[in-house]
């Protein structure tokens, strides 16, 4: 099933897309079918399954007309993983050390499907990440590689758009990876039994229709598992947690000349079988 997050009547709500009664897909609005207030307070509960049950497939609004948050709009942790495809790893001249880089978004630097990326007043060179978000399920610590992917709800797309020159002005990323609007999260969290082969998932990143980066999921140099593993031990990972995978080689800042994005430009991440994320991109106004 693919689960979203979105507004409607002004107020956050969450539901699932399901066959429409007219052309096109709908969403049911299961907040307003249930008592939860998000969709990470559901998978919290483990619900989703009985709610997908309860709430049945009579779509309450088209998907098309459907306003979107961030899949999960306000994680515990957004845990983000650099330098985690060999070819990002050879044209940035870093990564290898053979453990996960691990840095960190926060919640309020995420916008939904379809919502502007914005490019910050104090820099010219926001750049475009495309990647694979996994998103936890059931909480754990220390997870086994036999157990970790029953912790996992399921997968999402995300655009890491990256502020570069303030990224780079330490060796920390935080500064470079937390303006306002710059973490494309969305359309939405597609279930395990829908993704299928985790190995065979197949990420495309398009600049104003123009492929900028393509790679599939079982490039990853630490893969979905190994993560699970990682981060559960110096964390506990919790329901409705995002897991930030990675993004493949042909970023902007590596290429001669480098390309960033600005006022106008339309940014998009496909991961099949998941879906397309969309984000126009604008200049921040004075």
């Amino acid at each position: 099933m693919r689960w979203l997050s979105f507004l409607r009547d002004g107020s956050e709500t969450f539901g699932y897309v399901t066959a429409s009664t007219g052309d096109g897909e709908g969403v049911v609005d299961a907040g307003a079918r249930s008592d939860f207030s998000s969709l990470g307070e559901a998978i919290a509960a483990g619900a989703l399954e009985q709610l997908a049950g309860s709430c049945g497939d009579s779509a309450d609004l088209p998907l098309a007309e459907v306003d979107f948050l961030p899949t999960i709009t306000n994680p515990s942790k957004i845990m983000c993983v650099g330098l985690n495809y060999k070819a990002h790893q050879e044209e940035t001249g870093r990564g290898g050390e053979g453990y996960p880089t691990i840095f960190v978004r926060f919640a309020d630097a995420q916008m939904g499907h379809g919502a502007p990326m914005i490019r910050p007043l104090e820099s010219g060179a926001l750049d475009f990440e495309g990647e694979i978000a996994m998103i936890i399920g059931k909480a754990g610590r220390r997870i086994k590689a036999a157990d970790a992917m029953s912790h996992v709800a399921g997968f999402s797309i995300y655009n890491d758009g990256s502020v570069r020159d303030w990224q780079r002005q330490t060796s920390q990323f935080t500064p470079g990876k937390n303006f306002a609007n710059t973490g494309g999260f969305g359309p939405w969290m597609m279930t395990l039994d829908e993704v299928g082969d985790l190995d065979a998932m197949e990420i495309t990143t398009r600049l104003n229709g123009e492929v900028m980066q393509n790679a599939t999921s079982d490039l990853l140099v630490h893969g979905f598992v190994e993560l699970l593993q990682y981060c559960s031990t110096f964390v506990e990972l919790k329901p409705g947690d995002v897991i930030v995978t990675g993004t493949p080689g042909g970023v902007g800042a590596a290429r001669k000349p480098p390309v960033f994005m600005d006022d106008g430009d339309v940014i998009e991440v496909e991961v099949k079988p998941i879906g397309l994320l969309r984000n126009p991109v604008i200049a921040e106004e004075a």
